[in-house]
């Protein structure tokens, strides 16, 4: 899990926080049913815009389950912020004063490293439409070593934008991952990982138990813009 809170000046208003509240537990009730979801509460100057969305290959339980520690975590995380966001392996959950949706924003990213390389080639399985954003597979670099790889983008963002935001955190890879063996980039748009072993589901059985000794993983940067 990773947060990012905008550290302005600016909190919320009474009237706001009730806003974040609706809007918060909308996102919880709406996004498992497809994976996604994008709305607003309020109006005027104490309206908020948030966004839901899922991993798209976990199931609407998982999806439930991580969105509503998303909703709990992001407001004891940051608290009365009027702009944050927040990751997780299965999902990610952002709210602003400003609309964002519809909108390539790649002013702020996290990179989590484990230790390799990536396979890129996944890029273009996840502008297409019916996609849903996700992109994944596999590639055998020997006989002993296979690469997995998983790129996805909110739902919100057109396929030009999706393409773009995956071209520029792949880009960043050896920059951030370099010589290490699984890697993991957050933007706001777009998310990419790629690791030694199955992550992504359905896992192989063989494997699975290496999967989750794995999972630990440090922060090498937030970036910005």
């Amino acid at each position: 899990m990773a947060e990012f809170c905008n550290k302005d000046n600016t909190k919320l208003n009474p009237q706001s926080s009730s806003n974040l509240a609706k809007l918060l537990s909308q996102l919880i009730n709406k996004t498992p049913t497809a994976g996604y979801y994008a709305t607003s509460a309020g109006t005027g100057t104490n309206q908020l815009h948030g966004l839901a969305q899922c991993r798209g290959d976990v199931t609407p339980k998982e999806c439930s389950s991580c969105i509503t520690d998303a909703a709990d975590q992001i407001t004891a995380r940051c608290p009365g912020r009027p702009d944050a966001r927040i990751w997780y392996d299965y999902c990610f959950l952002r709210y602003s004063k400003d609309n964002f949706v519809g909108k390539l924003d790649n002013s702020y990213a996290l990179f989590f490293y484990n230790l390799g390389g990536l396979v890129d080639e996944i890029k273009s399985q996840a502008v297409k439409p019916r996609s849903k954003g996700i992109g994944k597979g596999e590639t055998k670099l020997s006989p002993f070593l296979t690469i997995y790889a998983l790129v996805q983008c909110t739902r919100d963002l057109a396929a030009i934008d999706c393409a773009q935001c995956l071209a520029i955190a792949v880009g960043n890879f050896p920059n951030f991952c370099n010589n290490k063996k699984g890697c993991r980039a957050l933007y706001d748009g777009c998310y990419v990982r790629y690791e030694l072993y199955p992550f992504f589901f359905p896992l192989k059985s063989t494997n699975s138990s290496i999967a989750g000794a794995s999972e630990a993983t440090s922060m090498v940067a937030v970036i910005r813009s």
